[in-house]
Parts: C-alpha cells; sequence; structure tokens
C-alpha cells in the first residue's frame, strides 16, 4: 500500500509542477496576483462607540460566551492563540475573578499580565456561570469537545461575526484589532495607569511607553515607579481576586 502511494504522490507533484504557465505565455500576463483588491497590513482598532455598539449586539444576541471572550480580547491585549488557551484558574482565585491576571505568551515565552476592569470580570462572570468547569477547564472550551478550547480559526470567524454585526466591513477587522483597541484610547485622552504599566512591563511595548508616558497627567514619581516595577511584586498583586 505504501509502496503504491509515495510513487502517485511524487507524479502528482511533479505532474502540478509542469503543468503551470511559463513568464513568456501570454496567458500569465493575465493571471491575477493573489493579493489583488485586498486590504493588507495592520487592521484597524475599534473606536470607543464601535466596541459599545459590539456589547449591545452582542447583549441582545444573548451570546454571554462571546461577550465575555470580546471584553476579555480587548483588555487582556493577547494573541488569539493565547486567549483561547486561557484556563478558569487563569481568570479565577478564590471564587472571585482576578483584578490581575499573569499568562505566558506562547510567541515570546515572556511572561505578560494585564488588568480585568469591572466591565469585563462582570460578563467572564456571567459566562463561568453558565460554563461552570473546574479551574484546570478552559475558559472558552470547544464545542464538540470541552477537553480542547475553541481554535483561533473559530475565534477569527466569531470576530468577522461581531465587526458585521454591526455594520462594519470584515475585511478591515480581524483579532489583531482587538489587541490594538485599547492602545488606541491613548489618541482620545484616555490614559490611564495599568495602560501604562502594561506597555512598559511587556518588553517590546517602551516606545509605546514612552508616547503614552507623555500623554498620561501623573506625576514622575509614579512614572518611575513603572520602570522599577516588574513582574516579581505584579505576581503578588495577581493573585488577590476582585469580586
Amino acid at each position: 500500500m505504501l509502496i503504491s502511494f509515495f510513487p502517485l504522490c511524487r507524479n502528482r507533484l511533479v505532474g502540478s509542477t509542469m503543468m503551470g504557465h511559463s513568464e513568456h505565455d501570454p496567458a500569465f500576463s493575465e493571471r491575477r496576483s493573489w493579493n489583488a483588491e485586498r486590504k493588507l497590513g495592520a487592521k484597524r482598532a475599534l473606536k470607543p462607540q464601535q466596541v459599545r455598539a459590539i456589547r449591545i449586539w452582542l447583549d441582545r444576541e444573548r451570546r454571554v460566551r462571546d461577550r465575555a471572550l470580546f471584553d476579555l480580547a480587548i483588555d487582556s491585549k493577547l494573541r488569539g492563540c493565547d486567549l483561547v488557551r486561557l484556563t478558569i484558574g487563569n481568570l479565577v482565585s478564590g471564587g472571585c475573578v482576578r483584578a490581575r491576571a499573569i499568562v505566558v505568551q506562547r510567541k515570546t515565552r515572556h511572561p505578560v499580565q494585564f488588568e480585568l476592569l469591572e466591565p469585563t470580570r462582570a460578563s467572564i462572570r456571567a459566562w463561568l456561570k453558565c460554563w461552570g468547569g473546574t479551574l484546570d477547564d478552559y475558559a472558552f472550551p470547544s464545542r464538540p469537545d470541552h477537553a480542547i478550547p475553541i481554535s483561533t480559526r473559530q475565534y477569527t470567524r466569531l470576530v468577522d461575526e461581531w465587526v458585521t454585526g454591526i455594520g462594519l466591513r470584515k475585511d478591515e477587522y480581524g483579532t489583531h484589532s482587538l489587541r490594538r483597541t485599547k492602545a488606541s484610547l491613548s489618541t482620545s485622552g484616555q490614559v490611564t495607569y495599568g495602560l501604562c504599566r502594561f506597555c512598559w512591563v511587556t518588553r517590546r511595548s517602551r516606545a509605546q511607553y514612552a508616547i503614552l508616558a507623555s500623554t498620561l497627567r501623573t506625576p514622575s514619581s509614579s512614572l518611575r515607579a513603572l520602570r522599577s516595577d516588574g513582574l516579581g511584586s505584579s505576581t503578588a498583586s495577581s493573585a488577590s481576586p476582585s469580586c
């Protein structure tokens, strides 16, 4: 079986290579590039009014899981691969949702801390009340198999549904739009100490920290505290839950 299978694969690969057009063929000039009429580059960040519109739309559709996932994606600013793999233990301690949490990013292998605001904690509590689960279970499990989380492709499809639900074009927004949303609030003057601290703790956001620090009206002693405040003190603060 294997002996007859591999030559078949080899013939298909060779045939597909030889059947292509040459660059001198007239049909080659008529072929369209793969990125023709496609939106390339960074995705747009959501505006505050668009964030409110998506929350209203999710509440009207009674999508409790999606509301918690949407709020958590904005507050955590995590990549999709890290967001979907969050466990209940990462978000809950002592029966209460944490005010701050720390996870290790899969791409950089560096720990990152994020702050959960009260609306996000409320939506997470509502979802966990419906889902249940233990501390070792995923916060957003897959529907066919609760032992695995939802896939990143499913998360991408959900984001497309959210933006199209309020009349936006899905080719202009993506999962990275949710990561950029909270940082974009600096242009509208909605910068907080926690956001400025996040940009300093994450090592790849030092330039963004300088921009936010100049926008944030905070005493210079507090800004110097950001430089000296490492992940050691944040680990202790993340253990304190907030009901």
